[in-house]
C-alpha cells in the first residue's frame, strides 16, 4: 500500500499546496499518487485515467513544480507545453493551471483556434512559462517561426487519444520532433488500448511509465448509480423528464448516442418546461461557449450531449449524469460518469435502459464492479418485463445488418491499409538524448 495519503507527502512547494488548500483539495486520488512522484523525477510517463479522477492536476502540478525548482535567469519563450484536442478543454487546462499556480510568479497562456491571430502577439513578445495549445493553431506558429521550440523542457498530451482520433496524429508528431530538445513528455488518454495510440506512445516516449489509474472505491462511492428500464423511446422520454423534475435537478448533464438526437431531445425537454440546452460537435464556438457557460450559470439545468461533443468539458458541481441511451463501451460510460461527484464531492449516475441495452449493461456492471440496482417511478412502471439475468437479448435484422455492414468496412479497410516499416516510423518525434554515456537530464 502506497504510505503517501496527503500533498504535503509528495514534496510539493508551499505555493502549490496553499492553492491546493484553497481549492479545497484535502487528497491526492490514484493518477496522481502514481504520476507525480515519478514525473518529478524526470521520467517519461504513459498514464490512463477516467475523467474527473484529477488527470489535469497529476500532470500540472508536477509541471509547475519543475518551474519552481528550476527557476531561469531572464524572461523567454514557454518551458511547458501542454497539447489538448480542442479549444474548450485547452482554456479548462489554463484556467486550473492558473488556480494552482496563483501564489506563485508564473505565467501561463493558452494558443487556439477561434481566437484573431494578432490576439496571440502577446505569448510571442512576452515571457511565458506553460502555454496549453491545440495543435493545428501551434503548428501554424511553428511553421512561421513565431514559436520558438528550443526552451521546450517538458512536452505534455492530454487526452491523446480523441487528439489521434480527430486526425491531429501528424501535426503533434511534427510538434514532437520540432520540440526534440525537451527532458520530458508525457502522454495522458482515456485509455492505453488502440494500435494508433500504441504506434503514437512508441515513437514520442523514451522508456515511459505506465499508468493505468483506475479510482479507489472511496472515490467511485461518491457517486450513486441506479437504473429504470424503460419500454421503448417514449416511455424513456417521459422517465427523463420527471426524472429530472423530481430529483430537482439544478445541473444535469443528459448524454445520448447520435447527434441527430441532442438538439430534438433538448427542444422536447423545453416544451416539458425543463429549462434546457444542447451542445453539437458542429456548433460555432461561441454557441458552444454560451452553452457551458448557460449551465455553469444556471440559467439551465440540463445539457443534452454526445460523448463526441461533450470531451473534455469540465463543468463544477454537476449533481447528476443521466445516459438516456448506454454507451456502447464500458469504458465511455466511465468517462460519463465522471462527470459528477468531482473535487471530494457527491453525485449520482442513472441510466435509461430498453431490453435492448441489457448486454450492455451487464458488459458495465462486470467492468465497474459496481452494483447498479433497477428503480420504478410511481406512475411510470413499465408494462414490459427486463430479461432475466443472462438472457440473451434477441437482435433485430435491422441491427444484424448494421453489423455485418460495418464489419465488411472495417475488412475492406484493412486490405487497403499500406504497410510501413518499422524502422522509418520508430524515432519520430522522440526527443534528442544528452550527449555521453551515462548523462541525465534534471
Amino acid at each position: 500500500m502506497n504510505p503517501i495519503t496527503t500533498f504535503e507527502a509528495l514534496d510539493l512547494s508551499t505555493e502549490l499546496l496553499n492553492a491546493l488548500a484553497k481549492k479545497g483539495y484535502k487528497r491526492p486520488t490514484a493518477i496522481q499518487l502514481e504520476t507525480i512522484p515519478s514525473a518529478m523525477e524526470g521520467r517519461d510517463v504513459l498514464g490512463s485515467a477516467p475523467t474527473g479522477t484529477g488527470k489535469t492536476a497529476a500532470f500540472l502540478l508536477p509541471a509547475l513544480q519543475h518551474l519552481l525548482d528550476n527557476p531561469r535567469r531572464k524572461p523567454g519563450p514557454p518551458r511547458i507545453l501542454v497539447l489538448t484536442p480542442t479549444r474548450e478543454l485547452a482554456m479548462q487546462v489554463a484556467e486550473q493551471a492558473q488556480e494552482l499556480a496563483q501564489f506563485t510568479h508564473l505565467n501561463i497562456t493558452t494558443i487556439t483556434g477561434g481566437v484573431a491571430y494578432q490576439n496571440h502577439g502577446e505569448v510571442f513578445n512576452s515571457n511565458q512559462d506553460l502555454v496549453v495549445a491545440t495543435p493545428g493553431r501551434l503548428l501554424q506558429y511553428i511553421n512561421e517561426e513565431n514559436f520558438d521550440c528550443r526552451s521546450v523542457e517538458i512536452l505534455i498530451f492530454d487526452e491523446a487519444d480523441r487528439m489521434l482520433q480527430m486526425g491531429f496524429g501528424q501535426d503533434a508528431e511534427k510538434i514532437a520532433a520540432e520540440t526534440r530538445w525537451r527532458q520530458a513528455t508525457w502522454l495522458f488518454s482515456a485509455t492505453l488500448e488502440g494500435e494508433l495510440l500504441v504506434d503514437f506512445a512508441q515513437r514520442i516516449l523514451n522508456d515511459p511509465l505506465e499508468i493505468d489509474a483506475e479510482p479507489s472505491r472511496r472515490e467511485r462511492k461518491k457517486i450513486q448509480q441506479w437504473f429504470y428500464h424503460a419500454d421503448n423511446v417514449e416511455h424513456k422520454t417521459k422517465l427523463l423528464a420527471r426524472l429530472i423534475s423530481e430529483f430537482e435537478i439544478q445541473r444535469g448533464i443528459v448524454f445520448v448516442r447520435r447527434r441527430e438526437d441532442v438538439r430534438e431531445l433538448s427542444e422536447t425537454l423545453r416544451k416539458r418546461g425543463i429549462r434546457s440546452t444542447h451542445l453539437e460537435g458542429e456548433m460555432a464556438q461561441t454557441q458552444r461557449n454560451q452553452a457551458i457557460e448557460r449551465l455553469k450559470a444556471g440559467v439551465v439545468s440540463v445539457l443534452v450531449a454526445t460523448d463526441v461533443a461533450a470531451r473534455g468539458i469540465d463543468i463544477d458541481d454537476v449533481d447528476f449524469v443521466i445516459n438516456y441511451d448506454l454507451p456502447y463501451s464500458a469504458d465511455t460510460y466511465l468517462h460519463r460518469i465522471g462527470r459528477t461527484a468531482r473535487a471530494g464531492k457527491k453525485g449520482s449516475a442513472v441510466s435509461l435502459v430498453e431490453a435492448h441495452d441489457y448486454k450492455l449493461l451487464g458488459k458495465i456492471k462486470r467492468y465497474t464492479e459496481e452494483v447498479i440496482k433497477a428503480r420504478v417511478i410511481e406512475g411510470l412502471l413499465p408494462r414490459t418485463k427486463a430479461p432475466k439475468d443472462g438472457e440473451a437479448v434477441t437482435t433485430s435484422k435491422k441491427e444484424k445488418a448494421r453489423i455485418k455492414k460495418k464489419k465488411e468496412a472495417k475488412k475492406e479497410a484493412t486490405k487497403k491499409k499500406a504497410k510501413v516499416r518499422h524502422k522509418e516510423t520508430k524515432n519520430i518525434g522522440k526527443r534528442r538524448k544528452p550527449s555521453g554515456e551515462g548523462a541525465t537530464v534534471v
